[in-house]
């Protein structure tokens, strides 16, 4: 059985080869084995080669974007949050519109600005985003904020009502203040640390199904929203689709975020070499549930 499928190995792996290639035989013989280097070149420099490595991706890369500006400022709002929706609103606005006074052309916000972070608040907090009006007030509130300061809005996440469903969902705003992109939490967060937090989204959120990459003012943006950031394949393919940079809006909490908050950013800024902003909501202690905050930017060198 063992003689068998070593010859199925190597029948594959003969097959997988460049065409004119040849397998050295034998495991004894791996170590003393050279490539016909001069060959391979002869075969790559000849005009009616069958050797094309430049055809050996598929579908083939895109051409990544020129980012529209060299160099802009951007806000991490850490906003504190309470139970009254309207003074949360309010207080966003107060701080976007600091951020944009101080010359800021990017905003980010924080995960579930608008309410407390709960199963138990995400039905009553959400809004209804297609409907807009009355019945997103802070959804409109942002898309005017951002017209009437023309900077773009990264709106960190907010519960968001559609048909039967909730989802954890982050609005980007243009500085003509259009909706540019909506990114639903593809990652709900469910833990459960004995001793330490168990919190399970899943409760009452339903999972987003697509990733989000939005062209902006400043650049492509690619945009995950807490738990995502710990799925580095989401990070790799927002890269390949040509962002510049990555947005996180997450609430961490107590336990999570002295662990893996600074290491994630980190390593998704150095995996992908682009730069990563993230936005959590400031620390409550009397809060049912708990922000880590330190919202950062983190470069792709650090």
């Amino acid at each position: 059985m063992r003689a068998a499928a070593a010859a199925a190995a190597t029948s594959t792996a003969a097959a997988l080869l460049a065409p004119g290639l040849k397998l050295c035989a034998g495991r004894a013989r791996v170590s003393s084995c050279r490539l016909p280097l001069r060959r391979v070149a002869a075969m790559a420099s000849a005009p009616n080669s069958s050797f094309r490595p430049e055809e050996a991706r598929s579908p083939p890369a895109l051409e990544l974007p020129t980012p529209p500006l060299s160099k802009f400022k951007v806000a991490l709002c850490q906003l504190s949050v309470t139970a009254d929706k309207s003074r949360n609103i309010a207080h966003a606005r107060a701080a976007i519109e600091k951020a944009a006074s101080d010359g800021a052309k990017l905003v980010l916000l924080p995960e579930i600005w608008n309410g407390p972070y709960s199963n138990d608040s995400f039905p009553e907090y959400a809004e209804d985003i297609e409907a807009g009006g009355d019945a997103a007030p802070s959804f409109s509130m942002m898309s005017e904020v951002a017209r009437s300061l023309q900077i773009t809005l990264v709106g960190g996440s907010i519960a968001e009502r559609s048909g039967n469903n909730l989802y954890n969902t982050c609005c980007v705003f243009g500085s003509d203040g259009q909706l540019k992109g909506k990114h639903r939490k593809i990652h709900l967060f469910d833990i459960d640390i004995p001793g330490k937090i168990t919190f399970k989204e899943s409760k009452t959120l339903t999972a987003g199904q697509s990733p989000t990459v939005v062209d902006t003012d400043v650049g492509r943006i690619g945009i995950g929203i807490c738990y995502d950031i710990r799925f580095q394949e989401l990070a790799m393919l927002y890269a390949a689709r040509g962002a510049h940079l990555l947005c996180y809006p997450g609430a961490f909490n107590m336990t999570t975020g002295p662990l893996h908050w600074e290491l994630l950013q980190r390593a998704r800024a150095a995996d992908n070499q682009l730069f990563v902003a993230t936005c959590g909501p400031a620390r409550d202690t009397s809060a049912g549930y708990v922000a880590w905050g330190h919202s950062t930017l983190v470069g792709p060198v650090s």
